[in-house]
This record gives C-alpha cells, sequence and structure tokens, in this order.
C-alpha cells in the first residue's frame, strides 16, 4: 500500500533583502500558505487588504524566496519514494539534500519527482527557491516577445493565477510559496498514476467509465483492479505486460443527480482497489462520489441564430448564474467550511451556475464536492483571460501538463457541465486592437482554445461539452460577441451606457454583464480608517481598481437617481443601482426565455475589500444585489415587460409544474388612489416557458402624471412598473410604523407603510457588523406591512432603526429633491 508522509511542519521562508536580516535567516512557513501569509503571521507586513498597505508590500513579489524543511525518513530499497508538490506558486527549483531534483513552472498543477537514489536515512533537507515571477516574466518577453494583454504583470507569459498582477476588482499581490500540500510517497510493484473517471445517463441506467493508467516498479506482476459502485462490484485482471485499462459499470436504474431548482442530488461512493494477483496485496486506492447524470451543450441553427443551451438529463435549462473568482488573493486560506458556506450563499440567492472564471485557478477538490452537494452547476474556464498568450515551448508543454491533470482531477463532478477555453481573448483579438500588434505567424493563443484544448478534453473527457471561449459565437467567421450565436458579454452597459440600453440585446446566453457598487458598510469600515470616509477619499478610491470607476457609478445614477450629497447617500444610491441595473437585465433576458437561455452575472463574490461588480463582498455580507438577484432569478417569476407598443406581464417558470392563476393588476396613484383595475380568472405558464399576458389599454397607456403605477399580482408574485424614473416620480416623504420584537436569534422589526415606500431596506450590518437580514428592496404600498427578519447576538430597539441609515428607502434619496 502507498505510504504517504505529509510535509506541513517545520517550514521557514526566508529571503535576501537589504536592510531585513529578519528575512535573511527564516521565520517561520505555514505549509499550505505563501510568503505574504508567513509574514503577516510573523507581524513583518501591514496587512494588505487594509487602506492603502497593498502597495507597500509591491516589493514581495519582486523578490526571490527560499522555503526549507528537515524530514526524517528510513527509505527502502524495495519501495519507489517520491516527493509530490500539489501545487508551487510558480517558477521554482527544489533541491533534495543540496542536490537539485526539479523545476516547476505552473502553480496550476502536481508535480512528482522520484527521490529514491537522493533520500537518506535519519534527516533530510528540503529546500524550495520560488524565483520572483516579475524577473522570470521578463525573461519570458524576451524569450517570447511582447504579447498585448490586458492588465499589468507578465501573467500571460507564465502558468500563474492571472490576477493575482492586479484587475480591476483585485490588487496586486504576487505572491511565492507551497499554495497546496507536499508530501513523501512510497510505494512499490504498482500504482495508479492516472485514474480518469466518468459517470453519465445510458438509457435509465447509470454508466461508469474508469480508464486508468499505471506506474509500476520492480518486475512486472500481474494485478487486479477492483471497483465498487452502488451495490456492484468488478473485477478487473491486468496482465504484466498491460500499463493501461478501461472498462464499465453499468448501474441499474440509479437515481439522477440534477441541478438543485430541479430534484435531488443523490451521490454514490465509487471505490477502486489495485491489488497484487499473486499475493493479493494491497497496493492502491480510489474513492470518488459520482453522481449520474447527461449533459450536452445545443449550438445547433435555428430561426434566430445559433442555438446556446445547456440540456441536462434530457431537460433543456435557463441558465441563472454568476461568475466566480477566488475567494481570497491567498487561495490557501479558503477552507472548506467557506467553500461551502459561499455555494450555499449562492444557492440561496437561486443561482444555478457558478462560472469558475479563466484569470484565476483550479479551485480545490472541496468547492466542486461543495457544489455536487448543493445542485450547483459548474462551467469551469480554462486559465485564460483578457489577454494573448504565446503557443510556444515552455509554455505550451506546461499548458497540456496542467489542461490533462486537471480534467482528470475534476471529470468525475456531476456539478461540472461544460469546459470553456478562455474569456475574452478571442473577443480581445477581433475587437481590442490586437491585430495590428501581433506579427504575422505569431501565435496568440487561438491554437490553444480550437485545437489543443478540445483534443485533450476529447481524449480525456468525451462525456462532458468543451467549448472555446467565452465570448465566443461558435465560429472565427462570425463577430465573436454577436448576439444571435454563442455567448455573450454586455459591457457597453456599464462602461458607457445606462442599464436601460440592456433592453437593446436580446442574446443567446450571456455569459458577463454586471454593475459596480461599494461593498456593505461594515465592510468598508473594517478595511478603510479614512477621516472623514468620503468615495474619493485615499482608502476608499484605493479600493475602487476600475478605470474611471466612481465616475462611471455616478453616470449611472444619471436619469434614473439624483447624485448624491452625502457618504452614506453615495453609499446606498450606488447599492440600489447596483441592485436595480442587475434585476432590470435579469428580468429582460428571462422574460424572452424562448431565445435567450441564460444569464451569467458578473460577479458572485470578492477577493479582498472593494468596490466591486460581487453580489456577495469579502467578509460574506450580502448587497442590495444579492437579495435582487434571489427575487429576479426565483424559478416562478413575475416582471413587467415592453412588448408590442403596450405593457405585458410576463410569467417565468422554470418548476417542474405548470403554474396556473388568476392574474389581477392595476393602475394606481402613489396615494393608493385605483385608477384601473382588471383581473383575468387564469393565467397558464407551462414548465420551462416565458408566457406574457398583455395588459389592458388603461392600465398600460403611457401616465400624464408623474405619481402613477401599474402593479400586478399572480398568487403571492407581484411585479411594478413605473412610468418614469425615480428622479421624476413624485415619491412622498417615507413615512412608517416601526415595531420591534425579539426573537430566539435575533429580532423582527415590523414595518407599517404610513406612505409609498419603494426598495425598503433594512441595512442590518448598521446595527452590527455580524447580523444577516432575511429580505431587502421591499416596495410597500400605503397601508401594508412588512417583516424584516434579523439574525444579531445584539439587543435591537426601535431607536436603533434609524430612518436615512438603518432603514433606507428610494424615497429618501428623492427627499428634497
Amino acid at each position: 500500500m502507498i505510504e504517504k508522509i505529509e510535509l506541513s511542519r517545520g517550514w521557514t521562508a526566508s529571503c535576501n533583502v537589504t536592510g531585513r536580516p529578519d528575512l535573511n535567516t527564516g521565520i517561520p512557513a505555514a505549509v499550505p500558505g505563501c510568503v505574504h501569509l508567513d509574514l503577516l503571521a510573523g507581524r513583518l507586513i501591514p496587512d494588505p487588504y487594509i487602506d492603502v498597505n497593498e502597495i507597500t508590500n509591491d516589493w514581495i513579489g519582486r523578490e526571490d524566496w527560499t522555503y526549507r524543511c528537515s524530514f526524517d525518513s528510513a527509505p527502502d530499497d524495495e519501495r519507489v519514494h517520491e516527493l509530490v508538490f500539489d501545487g508551487l506558486d510558480t517558477v521554482a527549483a527544489i533541491s533534495l539534500n543540496g542536490e537539485e531534483i526539479g523545476r516547476t513552472f505552473d502553480m496550476h498543477r502536481t508535480y512528482r519527482f522520484d527521490v529514491s537514489e537522493r533520500l537518506k536515512p535519519g534527516a533530510n533537507e528540503l529546500s524550495i527557491v520560488f524565483r520572483s515571477a516579475y524577473a522570470y516574466g521578463a525573461e519570458m518577453e524576451e524569450h517570447y516577445g511582447y504579447r498585448p494583454n490586458n492588465y499589468p504583470g507578465p501573467g500571460n507569459l507564465m502558468r500563474k493565477m492571472a490576477c493575482n498582477f492586479g484587475w480591476d476588482w483585485g490588487p496586486t499581490l504576487v505572491t511565492s510559496g507551497i499554495w497546496k500540500p507536499v508530501r513523501l510517497e512510497s510505494w512499490n510493484r504498482a500504482r495508479m498514476a492516472e485514474t480518469r473517471v466518468s459517470a453519465t445517463l445510458a438509457g435509465g441506467d447509470g454508466l461508469v467509465t474508469v480508464h486508468a493508467t499505471l506506474a509500476r516498479q520492480g518486475e512486472p506482476t500481474p494485478l487486479m483492479l477492483t471497483a465498487t459502485v452502488a451495490g456492484q462490484e468488478l473485477a478487473v485482471a491486468i496482465p504484466p505486460d498491460t500499463d493501461e485499462i478501461s472498462f464499465e459499470i453499468r448501474v441499474p436504474s440509479p437515481q439522477n443527480w440534477w441541478p438543485h431548482h430541479l430534484g435531488a442530488q443523490p451521490l454514490y461512493s465509487l471505490g477502486l482497489e489495485l491489488s497484487c494477483d499473486v499475493s493479493n496485496d494491497l497496493l492502491d486506492t480510489y474513492t470518488k462520489d459520482i453522481g449520474f447524470r447527461s449533459v450536452r451543450l445545443d449550438t445547433s441553427a435555428d430561426e434566430h441564430g445559433s442555438a446556446f443551451t445547456f440540456v441536462v438529463n434530457d431537460v433543456p435549462l435557463f441558465v441563472c448564474g454568476a461568475n466566480w473568482i477566488p475567494d481570497d488573493c491567498f487561495p490557501s486560506r479558503v477552507t472548506a467550511e467557506r467553500y461551502a458556506s459561499r455555494v450555499d450563499e449562492a444557492k440561496a440567492a437561486n443561482i444555478n451556475m457558478l462560472r469558475v472564471w479563466g484569470g484565476g485557478i483550479f479551485e480545490r477538490d472541496e468547492f466542486y464536492e461543495a457544489c455536487d452537494r448543493a445542485g450547483m452547476l459548474v462551467w469551469q474556464d480554462f486559465l485564460f483571460a483578457c489577454a494573448s498568450y504565446p503557443e510556444e515551448e515552455p509554455l505550451r508543454s506546461e499548458v497540456e501538463a496542467e489542461v490533462r491533470d486537471n480534467v482528470v482531477r475534476l471529470m468525475p463532478h456531476p456539478s461540472l457541465i461544460v469546459w470553456n477555453g478562455n474569456n475574452e481573448n478571442i473577443w480581445g483579438f477581433d475587437e481590442w486592437g490586437w491585430r495590428p500588434v501581433i506579427k504575422d505567424g505569431e501565435s496568440w493563443g487561438l491554437g490553444y482554445y480550437l485545437d489543443i484544448l478540445p483534443k485533450l478534453c476529447a481524449e480525456l473527457d468525451p462525456d462532458r461539452p468543451y467549448y472555446p471561449g467565452s465570448p465566443y459565437s461558435g465560429s472565427m467567421t462570425i463577430e465573436p460577441n454577436a448576439d444571435s450565436h454563442g455567448c455573450k458579454h454586455i459591457w457597453d452597459v456599464w462602461n458607457d451606457v445606462g442599464y436601460e440600453v440592456y433592453r437593446n440585446y436580446i442574446p443567446r446566453f450571456c455569459s458577463e454583464f454586471g454593475w459596480q457598487a461599494p461593498p456593505n458598510w461594515a465592510t468598508l469600515e473594517e478595511s478603510v480608517h479614512d477621516a472623514p470616509l468620503t468615495p474619493v477619499s485615499n482608502g476608499v478610491f484605493h479600493h475602487q481598481k476600475a478605470t474611471e470607476g466612481n465616475d462611471k457609478l455616478i453616470r449611472g445614477l444619471a436619469g434614473h437617481l439624483p447624485i448624491p450629497e452625502t457618504m452614506d447617500d453615495w453609499h446606498f444610491a450606488t447599492q440600489l443601482n447596483q441592485a436595480r441595473a442587475i434585476r432590470f437585465a435579469i428580468e429582460h433576458m428571462r422574460s424572452h426565455r424562448d431565445i435567450c437561455k441564460g444569464a451569467i452575472v458578473w460577479q458572485f463574490n470578492d477577493c479582498w475589500p472593494v468596490t466591486s461588480w460581487a453580489a456577495l463582498d469579502s467578509a460574506g455580507r450580502r448587497k442590495p444585489l444579492w437579495y435582487a438577484m434571489r427575487e429576479a432569478f426565483d424559478p416562478r417569476l413575475l416582471t413587467i415587460q415592453p412588448r408590442a407598443g403596450g405593457l405585458a406581464a410576463v410569467a417565468v417558470n422554470e418548476r417542474t409544474l405548470f403554474w396556473r392563476a388568476k392574474i389581477s393588476g392595476k393602475r394606481m396613484k402613489l396615494d393608493g388612489t385605483v385608477l384601473a383595475e382588471f383581473e383575468f380568472w387564469r393565467h397558464l405558464c407551462d414548465r420551462f416557458e416565458a408566457k406574457a399576458f398583455p395588459l389592458p389599454a388603461d392600465i398600460a397607456a403611457p401616465a400624464a402624471a408623474h405619481d402613477e403605477i401599474v402593479v400586478v399580482q399572480m398568487l403571492d408574485r407581484r411585479a411594478f412598473h413605473y412610468f418614469v424614473e425615480d428622479i421624476d416620480l413624485r415619491l412622498p416623504k417615507p413615512r412608517a410604523a416601526i415595531k420591534v420584537t425579539t426573537t430566539a436569534d435575533g429580532c423582527e422589526v415590523h414595518i407599517t407603510a404610513e406612505s409609498f415606500l419603494k426598495d425598503l431596506c433594512l441595512m442590518a450590518d448598521r446595527l452590527d457588523p455580524d447580523a444577516v437580514v432575511d429580505s431587502m428592496l421591499v416596495t410597500l404600498l400605503p397601508g401594508e406591512s412588512h417583516t424584516f427578519k434579523v439574525r444579531t447576538s445584539k439587543a435591537v430597539s426601535v431607536k436603533d432603526i434609524s430612518l436615512g441609515k438603518v432603514l433606507r428607502s428610494a424615497n429618501d434619496l428623492l427627499d428634497g429633491h
């Protein structure tokens, strides 16, 4: 049996920095970890997430760092001894007992080195010298020549997390270190060197395909590989002269694995045991939880262009998604519990797909396991983003090894339903001015996306679709970001124009669109200590990485909300505008479900405290956008949309049962006066359908007055239509009766509206940084009530619910305008 010794203790990190003798001799180092975390733990640097400390830590990524440890061993000549590194960041030379044993150039893959001839009895000295990524990048630019990159740094010239070098939501924190486990493995006779597992459906049965590649030692011996899953067992003999074996196991009538909005997520434990067929000695094992489901990506031509529809278990889906970035600039800090919490938050927001974006990392196994359990679909980018990439050596071989490593590692997960070649690189070549810069005959990555990656996926993981890019229209002869083909990114909205322009697009699938806002107030106060705190104070401004980001925040309010005059109003107005923009876009796309089959919001999470497009800030606090997404992604959505010169109430149903109910509505003034009403006894929306109900003319006719709205109801779903934007809407001064009652886990805040209240929010973190509120963005007609349920350990009274700070609404932004 394989013996494994984890090498996680006794490490030091050192660096020859002038004037820093404490670093020359070495400091304690955590493994897994990185040098920034080691320096933080030793209180040798300020926290780079706080204020403008990021810039004081820039030197760290420009130095070489050496990690050392000593470990005891008792080498056995009858066994193979290998040092296994699951993740080294990034360019490193590894030495054992003073002799170099290998070099690494890719943080995204595992390296294995045979040290059988170099291991000593007793103490062994292991050292890893990490080269500065900047220095290596300069060397590689000399080697390859310049390649366009949309962001600073040489991330496109090496296989390192690209956003390490900074992004329009992330700091520049260029890490080095042992970011995944390292261990000594000892084995004899044979081990499973590569194990590929696929689980899919074959009619009503489950089909498990196993392909195992073996490493052998010594005189070849006959082996036996035994597989067990769901009560089925199969033993396969492996002759001495065979190093590869493939077989299938059929599981009768398993329960299907479903995305969470459609069904359950049964998982079955697959076990593989490799043994000697002569002595029956157990040599190696493999275990993985798998799920049975089918998946395909429909890109067939139709009357609108060509489809982009994910089909799971023969059910075409509308994807309600969000983009996932690394959850921390220091990925080793993300625990299994944090992964599970983030995935649960996505599920609670009615998100059914997370797209793991290509400028980050292949996440650790715990992320995909959490998605398997939660029924959260995963779109996995290969790690190419917003840049051109050389296809020459040595990068090409590292890419191939990295792809093989991660496809094999991740392919058993039922949640993973697509491999995607790159993020925005084909678009960048076509429309970002790269063509004149890249010389004739120079590579820029297209060979990866159209040749190497699809071939590897077809070889290793043929049961899962591959798509060359996002955005991409399915052919190099079609503009890559076309509405009518493939997947689209919408970024003129936010960058150049207001969110009302979302209605100009009906994409086949939108895999990126977003709008910015600051993090929650408690997160801002924890990370920035400016006095006073303003949108342009040094710390707040530093935690805004987008080009002209603050200007775009204000410009995006134009025509919707007044320009805020205080920091409190700036914070709430921009958060509210973000929530409204994304809800507007999602409802529009979902209302065109017959054409558009997915909306993936940029972005779900943050890696540090920052003004960004995220719904969940870096502290895990829900921004108003999170609540807007939960409502807009509700499997049963009611929305009012322009149709054929009028208005229609559109019911959208992603449930497995039809939705049939009375639909009613009224046109009314903000003071509650009803001007017109309608009632239709039964509106029927079938499963997986968007069904429009045209509103009567007296309800939908344009308003002459600026205080009229339309309200439509279908069971417990309600939709509002405003004839004018808030800046022209005569919203009354907010008036409400407030009552607070204590509960077992916090309190309930009861609000009874004494005036029309639009987008009422209780900002729970203003009461208690750890508080969580169950709802936001609630609109109340005069006389209506709503109860906010707050989880908090703090005692809360009515006097704590201050209007204009804790209890906010669009009304108080308009008050006085």
